[in-house]
């Protein structure tokens, strides 16, 4: 099932040309075209889903043992110290298209590319709290 509106749609389906570096039955990982740092990777779901809640079970599974194993090739081919795994779901958190991806970017020592944050920190027993609220929901 596919958006006919969706530009990850199109590339995930190859209707839209794309320098595929992966491809399976439900997935398909392109390099961005706007890349943080070269060799930056996109894994899209060839079934339009919107975010991380809309995935199936095998969708869940096999993104992250596709992921590992990009990751691993971005590693070896282009000598990168680190890597950086983001997916983003809603405009709050950052995601602009709405279809569940994922990006790989690769890292150097010293390189310019910035993921930012500012950090926070908690009051005494603030974390032990959340903590536990989170707990209750799951």
């Amino acid at each position: 099932m596919s958006d006919s509106n969706c530009i990850f749609c199109k590339l995930a389906s190859g209707e839209f040309g794309s320098a595929t570096i992966y491809e399976d039955d439900l997935f398909r990982v392109i390099l961005d075209i706007a890349p943080a740092a070269k060799g930056h990777a996109l894994l899209l779901p060839k079934r339009h889903v919107s975010n991380i809640f809309e995935l199936d079970g095998e969708e869940e599974t096999k993104a992250l043992s596709v992921v590992k194993k990009i990751c691993t090739a971005l590693t070896k081919t282009l000598n990168c110290d680190g890597i950086n795994v983001l997916q983003n779901n809603g405009a709050a958190a950052g995601q602009s298209v709405f279809h569940y991806h994922m990006h790989m970017i690769p890292r150097y020592d010293n390189d310019q590319v910035n993921i930012p944050w500012t950090p926070l920190s908690y009051a005494d027993g603030e974390a032990d709290a959340v903590a536990a609220t989170i707990k209750a929901n799951l």
